[in-house]
């Protein structure tokens, strides 16, 4: 018998916590609680959990220092960021800060179990036996099957959706992409983030890119149009 996932709800306030157990245990997921940043890292060192929760305004720990723990021990380990209505700055932040996904409170239970079900399920696809599990340029591999990406002599360190953007874009190389076609093919239709989600992620990738030992650039800006994958040699190598 399968194992439900396990979903890290953290928020101070219970009736949050309360509404987000009630929908997730319906959709068949287990539900693990944390009113504290603090209770929420000690949970996280001795339990399983697939996918985290997060508030950003929390006691003893906030959001932001629990996400860059995370990120820190697990990089693949899913994080919906929770953020008040109307700021923006901090939904950027935390797609920045490696988050795979945001709510802006008060949100709809059903559009967070929505999330959540996407968010797994990205986090868990596997490509098919039949498709390339490997792409190899000029000083870039990338490895599907152990989501490993090797850029000069270094070992990148990226998240999830970092990776998938890489591997989508070098699928495609030379070929312009506008970030609303990126929004639909690597964060699916269900994601109803805007273009900056992608401007975010690029920026992040590149720097990643860029600060690795490989002598050549792969992320283009196509100004007006959206972005491909080119390497070239880079003009500081």
């Amino acid at each position: 018998m399968a194992t439900l996932p396990n979903v890290l709800v953290v928020d101070d306030e219970a009736h949050i916590r309360e509404l987000c157990r009630l929908y997730l245990e319906r959709a068949g997921y287990v539900v693990t609680e944390a009113e504290t940043g603090g209770q929420a890292l000690e949970l996280l060192q001795h339990q399983t959990i697939d996918l985290v929760v997060l508030d950003i305004m929390l006691p003893e720990v906030d959001g932001w220092n629990v996400l860059k723990s995370i990120r820190h021990r697990d990089v693949w380990l899913p994080v919906v960021m929770l953020t008040a209505v109307g700021e923006e700055e901090d939904r950027i932040s935390g797609l920045e800060a490696g988050a795979d996904d945001y709510l802006i409170k008060p949100f709809s239970p059903r559009e967070l179990v929505a999330r959540v079900r996407a968010v797994l399920r990205r986090a868990t696809t596997t490509v098919p036996q039949e498709d390339v599990e490997a792409i190899r340029f000029p000083g870039l591999l990338l490895d599907y099957g152990r989501h490993l990406v090797t850029c000069g002599q270094d070992v990148l360190t990226l998240t999830p959706r970092e990776f998938d953007l890489l591997w989508f874009l070098a699928k495609h190389p030379h070929q312009v992409f506008s970030r609303e076609q990126l929004l639909d093919r690597v964060w699916g239709f269900d994601f109803d983030g805007d273009a900056r989600t992608v401007d975010v992620h690029v920026t992040r990738l590149r720097h990643k890119l860029l600060e690795s030992s490989s002598p050549y650039s792969y992320l283009e800006t196509v100004w007006g149009q959206g972005y491909r994958f080119k390497p070239e040699i880079r003009v500081d190598s």
